[in-house]
């Protein structure tokens, strides 16, 4: 589906007691943002990523937030919806969620009123109007830069054809050439979808070691590495173990098993490290 706005007029719902979900903690702002990484893992979670402005709060007694985390406070937010900037389903004018707030430094509930707010979040069943924040990161204070930033990620998760999700690896491979220092290493990847994606890893004597991703049943020895901030390098910075699985390892011998695990590794220090600032991962 494509990613798309929709533009919206401003109605509230009507006061309501707590509805049955799970709380969300609100993501103070990072210092320097959210990544792409947590980004993507938000946006591959929601079923619907909304622009909204909060028009109420209503702090929840202690007894009705069950779980409630010292020093937070559990608001019932009742907002209107500027946009929906990308979804699965179709979203209401208003609409209300659960969110757990820090209290400031006078133990005060911060007022939300009138901020702006991006939403990762899931229709709740049966109860029309109300949606619930996929994670304790799923509220971030709508900016300019962030909407700049989550757009290509959104064109991406909701492309026609986006990559599978990384579950594993399946099998390793590494076969030495008849030259010294020549040699190719195969990783196949498991997936969410069981479709295929590959990694080979080439050596050849006084060249540079080339590496690339098939995504696909043909194996393509001239694929090329995922660009960085893609999802193709989400998919694969952000789910594949920072070792190479021993069982994984089909070779017997010493030599190419040790030529594996190398070759691995190399691909590992090549993705990069996938940074967090507010996420867990999927």
């Amino acid at each position: 589906m494509a990613v798309h706005w929709v533009a919206a007029t401003g109605l509230t719902l009507g006061s309501s007691a707590a509805f049955a979900q799970s709380p969300t903690a609100f993501a103070p702002d990072a210092p320097d943002g959210p990544t792409y990484a947590d980004l993507a893992t938000l946006s591959n979670a929601a079923d619907l990523v909304i622009r909204a402005r909060i028009r109420r709060q209503t702090a929840l007694k202690p007894e009705r937030a069950p779980g409630l985390a010292p020093g937070f406070a559990r608001l019932y937010i009742e907002a209107q919806t500027v946009a929906l900037i990308a979804g699965r389903s179709a979203v209401g004018e208003s609409l209300a969620y659960l969110v757990d707030m820090p209290l400031d430094a006078r133990g005060k509930v911060p007022k939300l009123k009138n901020r702006e707010m991006v939403l990762f979040a899931d229709i709740v069943a049966g109860r029309a109007g109300e949606v619930r924040l996929v994670s304790p990161a799923a509220q971030l204070a709508y900016t300019p830069a962030l909407e700049a930033q989550l757009r290509p990620v959104l064109n991406e998760v909701y492309a026609a054809d986006p990559p599978p999700r990384i579950t594993g690896i399946s099998d390793a491979l590494a076969v030495p050439g008849t030259l010294a220092g020549e040699s190719e290493t195969q990783i196949f990847l498991a997936t969410d979808d069981r479709s295929p994606v590959s990694i080979t890893v080439l050596r050849r004597p006084g060249q540079r070691v080339q590496w690339g991703v098939s995504w696909g049943e043909i194996i393509d020895s001239s694929a090329r590495p995922p660009a960085p901030e893609t999802l193709r390098w989400y998919r694969l910075a952000c789910a594949l173990p920072p070792q190479l699985p021993s069982n994984a390892n089909l070779a017997r011998d010493p030599v190419p098993r040790r030529l594996a695990a190398s070759d691995y590794a190399f691909v590992i220090e090549a993705l990069g490290p996938c940074e967090r600032r507010i996420t867990k991962g999927e």
